[in-house]
């Protein structure tokens, strides 16, 4: 396979996510204090909280006026909620997370984070480019995880909240030092969160390098789409635009295979319960599916229905994968909003992005990123009802 995502290598972004960026960062209305829209869209801005060290941690709420809200922190670039309606017009949260920044600063497990300069996983934490290696930071067993131990969802981002004609948001900024968690280069980050009238939450996210280096970024919520956490996630039904997956082996790193869903637990071509074949994949899934597209365009990666409250989620992205996470690491520990302890299977995470390990696999999607070019992830949520 070769398919090289030229909005990443090129620095261009498709017409429709060029539409969307334009709109959602550069061109976007700054407000001070923001305005509210006549749409009744609105972002207020509050201090959340102090970190140890005596940082101030700001809150930023974008609403539509109708109940639908999204709550982001300077702490990780992280939403901490998003409420969203069900069929019958009541508005809860459809995410995991915390009630106060504690939370958030003692937290492993990337709740609502942003996440860079690499998502997934990178075996042993090692790669070369041109010849020279590199050791990042081993922070998942022998491997390592979404940027390591302080990537971008431990850093405090600036930002910066806009309007437009249909939205309002937030750009995120961050300036990742040359050698910062072992990657190279120094890296400037734009990570814009916009809230659009028609129930839509749009995250972009990019960066530039002044030297060779390998990056894939990603948003990291756990959802559960029965509002406020009820119950398990397993009765969710999912459907992947994939018609293949990277097997793993015991450590979660693709063995480099690209294995065809059919006729395996992993197909979700058509829509099935999280739960309904789980039993027959060993510690539940954590996995890699490859989108059906050949080109760069944004489209639609991944359905989620809830039916008892009849929530609906459609993912769109332009990235090449999707990595689909069923929440097997959750074991109560960690608990949440309103007290709730988070249980396996409580949350699942779908994360666009380049394939795990892709460094070290010349036949994926190549990661590199070089001095001129931008990488560009384009992530749009659709919450709709039935």
């Amino acid at each position: 396979m070769s398919v090289r995502n030229s909005i990443v290598r090129q620095g261009m972004i498709l017409a429709a996510g060029a539409a969307v960026l334009v709109a959602m960062s550069g061109c976007a209305k700054k407000t001070t204090p923001p305005a509210k829209a006549e749409s009744g869209l609105k972002v207020e801005q509050s201090v959340y909280g102090v970190t140890p060290e005596g940082d101030t941690i700001s809150m930023f709420t974008l609403t539509d006026g109708k109940g639908t809200e999204a709550k982001l922190i300077t702490y990780g670039a992280t939403l901490v909620s998003l409420k969203v309606p069900d069929k019958n017009g009541n508005y809860e949260d459809i995410t995991l997370g915390f009630d106060d920044l504690p939370g958030y600063i003692a937290c492993t497990s990337y709740l609502g984070n942003s996440i860079g300069r690499y998502s997934n996983r990178i075996a042993k934490g090692k790669f070369s480019i041109d010849g020279t290696d590199y050791q990042v930071t081993v922070n998942d067993g022998v491997n390592h995880l979404h940027g390591g131990a302080k990537g971008f969802h431990k850093v405090i981002w600036n930002a910066q909240p806009f309007t437009t004609p249909d939205s309002v948001g937030v750009t995120f900024t961050y300036f990742s030092k040359d050698g910062e968690e072992g990657f190279p280069g120094n890296m400037n980050i734009t990570n814009v969160f916009a809230l659009k009238a028609d129930t839509t939450l749009v995250n972009i996210i990019s960066g530039t390098t002044d030297k060779k280096t390998v990056c894939t970024f990603t948003h990291h919520s756990y959802f559960n789409m029965t509002g406020d956490a009820k119950r398990d996630i397993l009765d969710h039904e999912l459907t992947l635009f994939a018609d293949s997956y990277t097997p793993v082996d015991e450590t979660l790193i693709p063995t480099g295979e690209i294995k065809a869903v059919k006729g395996t637990p992993f197909d979700f071509t058509e829509p099935h319960k999280i739960g309904e074949r789980i039993a027959d994949v060993p510690g539940g899934y954590d996995h890699n599916f490859v989108l059906n597209k050949e080109g760069n365009e944004i489209s639609l990666a991944a359905r989620v229905y809830e039916p008892t409250g009849g929530r609906v989620m459609e993912i769109s992205s332009n990235e090449p994968a999707i990595q689909f996470y069923s929440g097997n690491f959750l074991d109560g520990s960690l608990v949440g909003h309103g007290g709730k302890k988070y249980e396996k299977y409580y949350a699942f995470c779908l994360e666009p992005e380049h394939y795990p390990d892709s460094p070290n696999k010349p036949d994926f999607p190549s990661s590199l990123l070089n001095p001129g070019e931008t990488y560009t992830n384009v992530m749009i949520f659709k919450f709709s009802t039935k």
